[in-house]
């Protein structure tokens, strides 16, 4: 492409589209073509709303609501590449622009959902809804499109409108920030283990992980503790080093929180007194009811109602698995102080005593292709989808895969693309999220969805194994990939997976299910060398054993979560840590259990706002999930057709056109209860 200067213009290939099946030329541009494909693309997206707005006439659906949901369009694929690399595969250019961009999207956001004039023109189309009687996909987008005006400051006097945009603005670039400096504190961080007896109680294919990960970094002849949970996790529940253990724990734990220019305390107590200001110029009590206005629970007692009787009920059910693994380490010699990295190691010899396996059995029966393929049969079963996968398709990585996704009757649904290994340009942990979202304003627009996970990279004498717990990770985002995939909507606003934050976990914590029921690992779970099938036996112990840890493991989200809502309920917090602290000694943590996330590298609450007052929904949903998949065992087939039919219908597929309440009681008709979670947790016992 010529610009009219008579140059190349490589950015042009970040707006449009020209590579196989739809996707981007990711060979056409590189990182010095961000800039100014986004400058290009800003200016346009801000043309093209002020065009809408000079329109003189009434505003209806087709001369209004449509364009206006249609605008952007150059400017959402810029950023949806963009976004993409900022955290699958970044570098200290990508660092640099995100700052930038992420300032200029917000000042962006705030001056278009606070214009009086576009704010006059959906407030018409909302006054007449009783005489217009759009249907109920449409009523919906304006209803909420209106509310989404309201709460995000469209009814504000000039001053608060110039206010709230410097708070967005600041907000957005202390969460990129933040999100940045625990990328570089996880690259930042190595122990190497040279001699064979610190390598005591470590699995095989953790010691190759390790090795591969020292060649990585150039270190032969040794192996590399790093900071992804594919090491981390396996390494405390294996190794036998109690000081090496203590030593990987604090290093995780410590992110964020360790002095010198990546650390967040400062960034924390900034953002969380910046979006208390805000909170409560919108006109509300704290952050979290600002967050909650918008969601399944409404308010914070609503939450509470869930959070702390659940909290109650595990800190009884771990005091006695912490008599247990006492009882165990004292059958060993080992009597000092029982501690945070103490536990999974523990709790592990439990697991052998009790069920006579452990972790290091099941891996060789759980290989990545074989799961993926798992994953992909499921959805063949559930909702009869086809995904065949296309070679020699350049992505942003070589090691990323693609798969061309197709309905029961050979018609092309979309695209999936997954981004499965570890690697120092990647952030931590696990997600999913899409190029192009599904929709069918003035034609079909067929989503490109793509996960992203941190499984560690095998060595060369084996392929990719996972834990359990990787197995539900990729099932985990699998099941939020389908959201986006089986999206089945009109308007781009509701698209997949645009619902509310205690909505959004349930098809991908309900598709974790499906992992464990027997047809599936008979099918899948068969062992890398000898091709045999993982034993009923060995899966009876895995089910058995579910609930084994769970008080720990409930400690570890609730207090989270908890803790989450503290931070954002509107006390003012000069020191993140201390507030922490105080916080969790007035729950009563036990000193044993650690949070899931610390404050200070919570990237779900901090690195954006996402999930800030709203890290409870893993749990919310979880109640919606249990229930759902009850419905199933109920039936008697795991893969009842007409429940499966009503699941993609009215939640994989619906999206966000109507309340979620709406859309679960049309599936299962009625809401849940808690009870059924809590059974399934282990924690009515």
């Amino acid at each position: 492409m010529i610009n009219k200067a008579g140059k190349i213009d490589h950015s042009r290939a970040l707006e449009e589209w020209d590579g196989l099946f739809g996707l981007p030329d990711f060979s056409a541009f590189d990182d010095n073509d961000f800039a100014p494909a986004f400058e290009t693309a800003l200016k346009a997206a801000e043309a093209e709303i002020e065009a809408l707005v000079a329109l003189p006439d009434a505003p209806t659906v087709e001369n209004f609501l449509i364009p206006y949901e249609l605008s952007g369009k150059t400017l959402d694929r810029v950023c949806a590449v963009f976004f993409m690399r900022t955290g699958a595969h970044s570098n200290e250019k990508i660092h640099g622009l995100e700052r930038d961009f992420a300032q200029k999207l917000s000042r962006f956001s705030s001056w278009l959902l606070t214009d009086e004039r576009l704010f006059a023109k959906i407030n018409a189309l909302y006054q007449q809804l009783e005489n217009v009687k759009p249907d109920d996909e449409t009523r919906h987008v304006i209803e909420e499109g209106w509310k989404s005006f309201v709460r995000n400051g469209a009814r504000l006097d000039e001053q608060g409108k110039k206010r709230l945009s410097e708070l967005n603005e600041r907000l957005a670039f202390l969460g990129a920030v933040f999100g940045q400096n625990i990328l570089k504190d996880n690259v930042a961080w190595v122990l190497y283990l040279k001699k064979k007896e610190e390598l005591a109680g470590l699995p095989d294919d953790l010691r190759n992980i390790m090795r591969e990960a020292a060649r990585e970094r150039g270190c032969e002849n040794a192996y590399a503790i790093t900071l992804t949970r594919a090491i981390v996790g396996p390494f405390l529940t294996f190794s036998d080093h109690r000081d090496l253990r203590k030593a990987v724990m604090q290093a995780w734990s410590e992110r964020g929180a360790k002095g010198g220019e990546t650390d967040n305390r400062a960034i924390v107590a900034e953002m969380v007194r910046l979006r208390d200001e805000k909170a409560k110029l919108l006109g509300f009590d704290s952050y979290v009811a600002l967050k909650l206005d918008n969601t399944m629970a409404k308010t914070s007692d609503h939450v509470m109602q869930l959070l702390l009787p659940i909290w109650e009920r595990a800190k009884i059910k771990a005091r006695a698995e912490k008599e247990e693994l006492q009882r165990i380490a004292a059958k060993i010699g080992n009597n000092d102080t029982f501690m945070a990295w103490d536990w999974r190691y523990y709790a592990e010899k439990l697991k052998f005593e009790r069920y006579a396996f452990d972790q290091a059995v099941l891996k060789p029966y759980l290989q990545l292709d074989q799961m993926i393929q798992a994953a992909f049969w499921v959805a063949n079963r559930l909702f009869g989808l086809i995904f065949e996968e296309q070679k020699n398709v350049l992505l942003w990585h070589p090691e990323v895969r693609l798969w061309l996704v197709k309905n029961s009757d050979s018609s092309v649904r979309g695209l999936f693309i997954g981004d499965y290994f570890a690697r120092s340009s990647k952030q931590a942990g696990a997600w999913m999220s899409a190029l192009q979202s599904q929709h069918k304003l003035r034609g079909e627009v067929q989503p490109i969805i793509y996960i992203v996970t941190n499984f560690a990279r095998p060595g060369t004498e084996q392929p990719a194994l996972l834990s359990l717990d990787d197995a539900c990770t990729l099932f985990h985002e699998f099941g939020h990939a389908l959201h986006g995939l089986l999206s089945d909507v009109t308007w781009p606003s509701v698209s997949g997976t645009s619902v509310t934050r205690d909505f959004v976990e349930l098809p991908s914590q309900l598709y974790e299910h499906w992992l464990t029921v027997p047809e599936v690992i008979e099918k899948f779970a068969r062992h890398y060398r000898t091709g045999e099938a993982m034993p009923a036996e060995l899966l009876k112990k895995i089910l058995e054993a579910k609930t084994l840890n769970s008080g720990f493991e409930t400690l570890q989200y609730t207090s989270s979560a908890l803790v989450d809502m503290a931070f954002h309920s509107g006390e003012v917090i000069n020191d993140p840590i201390q507030f922490e602290i105080d916080e969790l000694a007035r729950l009563g943590m036990p000193d044993a259990v650690s949070m899931m996330h610390r404050p200070l590298h919570f990237t779900h609450i901090f690195a954006g706002d996402s999930y800030s007052a709203g890290y409870y929904s893993y749990m919310w949903s979880e109640v919606l999930d249990v229930d759902a998949f009850s419905a199933f065992k109920e039936s008697g087939d795991v893969f009842n057709r007409d429940l499966a039919d009503k699941l993609k219908q009215y939640i994989y597929s619906s999206g966000g056109r109507a309340d979620p309440a709406v859309l679960y009681k049309a599936f299962r008709g009625r809401l849940p209860s808690p009870e059924a979670m809590i059974k399934e947790r282990g924690l009515d016992q």
